[in-house]
């Protein structure tokens, strides 16, 4: 029996220990296969949800009487917390366990769901929802650390893969889902939803994930980084959302970014003294993690450019209604989860690099086809489909061989920090996507002013396509490794 069995802890301490999975479950020879699918329930949710909230946007602006500037920190407050805390609380999880946390996660996102569906008014919702939000950032910083270790380096990207396909499918699925949950009960129902879903994904969690292994020692967290980190990220991601409706060089968003970037040279500064830094800028000395990080937001800043830009062409240049337009957008996330479990068991054998350069260029090739031809609806949907399966392509190869660069002591860390680029990646993709569009004649009532935006916006996410594949070929090649092999109880 191993320490945790012996020391058997008593009373509220039994709260911060990982309890164990049942035996029948542990002897399957399925099990990991069982954790994976655990998971992925909490991959899955968290992308439904955060789509569905944006089609309930419009709803909520009606409903409160307010403007869409305050409506839009719905969303906003979830995404701020959720990116400024994400990496902090992987930390937590190197030392405590991924786990626990990923359990806990769960819980607070039920509690954050369901008090969101009874808010009284529009603040009180906002304020549930970055606290829901915490709950989505212990699930996000521990559901690929979970992975990488309960399923041996030989199937690592095949898992990583599978999940990426229910992130997708939770994106794919979040407008239609959403639209009907409002018309069969109101917004609030789309945050009730989440409570049954959330009480078997927490079941699941304690039932199929296996106990943490290969824990850091529980030292003093780093309260002063986490106190500089947090308001940098903040002050930087708003200047990022609210640049193209403010003005980028307007005195509040200036003000942001010398805000946010003076903490965040204060961060680092921090973090290179520091004995047990909250973020281990070593990390990035390592090529295949700082390749995979600044590729994947790159990739990232292009998917969620492409679902930004896609529903202004088809409305707008193409006069299509809301609901077609929602479902031709389908096709690029569908496609992209199709295609990502094989990607996943593909870089298996030939390791991420050819795969996440491939993807990237299959994506760019059919941005730039996109941007050049503006084809008819059979057309347009085909080569969104390209641009999903060219995302595919990169994303699981991309995440697993990031995972892999790591000691097996921080892949919370490590997962933290590739969720937190997710975010940011998000933020960019919306702001730089909205920014070209603008720039490029999209603000125009005229069908064919729209539709010239559209091209100039597309060819210019198929270039950050290409320097993401550019990134992405500056690590070596060779199968996915792990620097240390997972044994998990």
């Amino acid at each position: 029996m191993d320490t945790l069995d012996e020391l058997r802890p008593l009373g509220w301490h039994r709260l911060a220990v990982e309890p164990r999975r049942p035996e029948a479950i542990r002897r399957r020879p399925n099990a990991l296969w069982l954790a994976v699918a655990a998971v992925c329930i909490g991959a899955f949710m968290g992308q439904l949800d955060a789509s569905i909230v944006t089609v309930a946007l419009p709803t909520l602006q009606r409903t409160f009487h307010a403007s869409v500037g305050a409506v839009t920190w719905v969303g906003l407050s979830y995404l701020l917390v959720l990116v400024a805390t994400v990496a902090a609380v992987g930390r937590f999880a190197d030392m405590w366990g991924h786990k626990l946390l990923y359990v806990y996660g769960f819980g607070i996102f039920i509690v954050g769901s369901a008090l969101c569906g009874l808010a009284p008014n529009l603040g009180t919702l906002i304020g549930f929802r970055a606290l829901q939000a915490v709950g989505a950032a212990l699930l996000q910083a521990n559901s690929v650390a979970i992975i990488v270790l309960a399923v041996p380096k030989s199937s690592l990207g095949k898992a990583i893969g599978i999940q990426g396909a229910a992130q997708a499918l939770g994106l794919a699925l979040g407008p239609t889902v959403g639209g009907f949950l409002l018309a069969a009960g109101g917004w609030r129902l789309i945050f009730f939803v989440n409570v049954p879903f959330g009480l078997f994904g927490m079941i699941a969690g304690l039932l199929l994930v296996p106990r943490s292994r290969h824990l850091q020692a529980r030292v003093r967290f780093d309260w002063a980084g986490l106190a500089l980190f947090f308001p940098a990220v903040v002050a930087v991601f708003s200047a990022i959302s609210f640049g193209n409706s403010k003005g980028w060089t307007s005195p509040s968003i200036l003000g942001l970014l010398v805000i946010g970037t003076a903490l965040a040279l204060a961060f680092v500064r921090r973090e290179a003294r520091c004995r047990e830094p909250m973020l281990d800028l070593g990390l990035f000395r390592r090529t295949r993690f700082s390749a995979g990080i600044a590729s994947g937001m790159l990739s990232y800043l292009v998917m969620f450019g492409v679902l930004f830009l896609v529903p202004f062409y088809l409305e707008r240049a193409l006069q299509l209604g809301t609901g077609r337009a929602g479902l031709e957008l389908m096709a690029m996330p569908l496609a992209l989860g199709i295609t990502a479990p094989m990607a996943g068991r593909l870089a298996d054998r030939l390791g991420a690099r050819v795969l996440t350069i491939g993807g990237m260029a299959t994506a760019a090739a059919g941005l730039a086809l996109l941007g050049a031809l503006r084809p008819s609806t059979p057309g347009f949907l085909l080569l969104l489909a390209v641009v999903g399966i060219g995302l595919g392509l990169f994303t699981p190869p991309n995440n697993a061989a990031i995972m892999g660069s790591v000691p097996q002591n921080q892949s919370g860390l490590a997962s933290g920090v590739l969720n937190m680029t997710r975010g940011m990646g998000t933020a960019f993709g919306l702001a730089l996507t909205g920014l070209v569009f603008d720039l490029a004649g999209g603000r125009s009532s005229v069908s064919s002013s729209a539709a010239q935006a559209f091209s100039v916006t597309a060819l210019f996410l198929a270039m950050v396509a290409v320097v993401a594949g550019v990134i992405a070929g500056l690590r070596e090649g060779g199968p996915l490794e792990r620097s240390i092999g997972a044994r998990v109880e």
